[in-house]
């Protein structure tokens, strides 16, 4: 094997490498990160820090997927709130179906409620799916949903908005009262900034929203997220 032949090898490996190290992702889907190279992302369902308490089925690294006309819309968000020296953090977006799933037979599990007293203090597990904090279909399944926040751009310190991101209860409502002059003021810096570049909101999760004229409106995908 002469040396021209070894080094085209050693480069077809090292390409070959690099194509399998990340997922092939269904047509109009992308690595947000790709397109908005400075987004902070902390998908918390990769970790332990959610309400079940433990890595959730579908989530196999930390990595933001969400279709191309979230991202296009997203990356306006996030260089709006540069300007004043703030930035996006992203707890979710793209969810596979497979971790819904892993939320329904954790809800259904009442004698595991090792993260209650952090998460849903005030409400008992048996009702989270009454009181819709919990459904057998999710809209992040779509691949345009995002939960969200805005964090200080020197410091990288989330904006207090009131209540943790996957707080069930009231106080996580968009218009809940009993929160401060400045975490109202921060939650409607959030809402306005999605609103105003084409995002709508949930109103009873301050973090949540969905591109409106989403292109999968009744698509659930369950790829892993990888």
């Amino acid at each position: 094997m002469n040396f021209k032949t070894h080094s085209l090898i050693l480069v077809l490996g090292f390409l070959l490498v690099g194509t399998t190290s990340r997922a092939q992702l269904p047509d109009g889907f992308v690595y947000a990160k790709d397109i908005i190279k400075d987004l902070d992302v902390e998908l918390r369902y990769y970790t332990t820090n959610n309400f079940v308490g433990d890595t959730i089925e579908g989530y196999k690294a930390n990595k933001l997927i969400i279709t191309e006309e979230t991202v296009d819309k997203l990356k306006l968000v996030q260089e709006e709130l540069q300007s004043q020296n703030l930035c996006l953090r992203v707890y979710d977006g793209y969810r596979p179906q497979r971790a819904v799933n892993h939320f329904i037979r954790w809800a259904r599990n009442f004698n595991d409620t090792i993260n209650k007293a952090q998460f849903y203090p005030d409400v008992e597990k048996r009702n989270l799916f009454k009181e819709e904090y919990i459904a057998s279909r999710s809209g992040h399944s779509r691949g345009s949903t995002l939960d969200l926040t805005i964090i200080n751009g020197n410091t990288g310190e989330p904006l207090d908005m009131g209540s943790p991101y996957d707080f069930f209860g009231v106080e996580s409502w968009v218009d809940y009262k009993d929160i401060s002059k400045e975490q109202k003021h921060n939650r409607q810096l959030l809402q306005t900034v999605m609103l105003k570049h084409g995002f709508r909101n949930y109103p009873k999760e301050w973090w949540h929203f969905t591109l409106r004229w989403e292109p999968f409106p009744k698509t659930y995908f369950d790829f892993f997220v990888e």
